[in-house]
């Protein structure tokens, strides 16, 4: 059986709308263009066969600050994941390769050694090279939002995406969209800030600084293995994230390009798009800073098609 898009595993905080609120229309043309991108996103890791996840438990309510929760799941998140596939793709093997680069507490200033500096260059070019990045900056050529001079959009994806800027007023540079989005990061030693990505889970799980919560999903959605996004709580660092969004098993560049262009097409500090990708419906949250990315989301909707079979009533 085909596995179904719906694994978003949720790490943001809070949601800024309740479950019944008014939702925005659902952008047709980015559907479009982001079921191509998942059609084109051969990277993507295939549940149940390149990796395992094991949902177990759904975790409770916690207030933002508190650190001590109860645990759900008495087990890790991944069950198992295909680290020599992982190893052997050329986006995923750059990507892992940036993670330790960066300090994640916020005030911290980040310094980037020149051997840092090469491997960002070399993880954006893996991304330039793949279908999906291919097709989003057509995309964005022909909305007039990038240049079609690949070396053009290389800097500005760096912009966009590993830009050095303060998160903290009077701190030093101490962030990056990259960083937030992709590592997480800690604010003032009391709460995870970011945090939004499947392999740095993985990872910082594997390595024991990450403890897995249990699910967060409303009874008509519950997660399961062949899930790309689910809704989850974890605590990491001696902080509990309440409740967090990501991808599963989709790859950098596939990620990467969705909230690329949503950054792009949009010039508000904060823009939400509300999108049906495979068998689910989700926002997706961008939030600028400046002209580089402060944070980026996705927000589960309905999955199974569920928005499908409601619109048709």
């Amino acid at each position: 059986m085909a596995a179904r898009f719906c694994g978003i595993v949720f790490f943001l905080t809070l949601f800024p709308t309740g479950l019944n609120a008014a939702r925005p229309a659902v952008n047709q043309e980015l559907s479009t263009l982001f079921n191509e991108l998942w059609t084109l996103d051969v990277n993507r890791m295939t549940p149940a066969v390149d990796y395992t996840i094991s949902t177990q438990g759904r975790a409770g309510f916690v207030n933002q600050g508190n650190h001590v929760v109860q645990d759900h799941a008495s087990l890790p998140l991944f069950s198992s994941v295909n680290e020599t596939k992982l190893n052997n793709i050329n986006t995923f093997s750059r990507f892992t390769k940036l993670l330790d680069n960066y300090e994640h507490s916020t005030g911290t200033a980040e310094r980037v050694t020149a051997e840092e500096r090469t491997e960002i260059n070399l993880f954006l070019d893996a991304v330039l090279e793949t279908e999906v990045m291919k097709r989003a900056h057509r995309y964005l050529v022909s909305k007039g939002k990038s240049s079609s001079i690949l070396r053009l959009f290389k800097s500005q994806l760096h912009l966009i995406w590993f830009q050095l800027y303060r998160r903290q007023r009077n701190a030093d540079l101490d962030s990056s969209g990259f960083e937030h989005v992709f590592v997480g990061e800690t604010k003032s030693g009391t709460e995870i800030v970011g945090f939004h990505n499947w392999v740095q889970f993985y990872l910082q799980e594997k390595n024991s600084n990450l403890d897995y919560k249990g699910y967060k999903a409303r009874d008509h959605d519950l997660p399961d293995q062949d899930d790309h996004v689910l809704n989850l709580q974890f605590s990491w660092h001696g902080l509990v994230k309440p409740v967090g969004s990501a991808f599963i098993g989709t790859s950098p560049e596939f990620e990467m390009a969705l909230f690329t262009v949503v950054f792009l097409m949009n010039t508000e500090r904060s823009t939400t798009v509300l999108v049906n990708i495979d068998q689910c419906q989700i926002e997706l949250v961008v939030i600028r800073h400046g002209r580089s990315l402060g944070t980026a989301y996705p927000k589960l909707h309905s999955s199974n098609s569920r928005h499908i079979r409601q619109d048709s009533h």
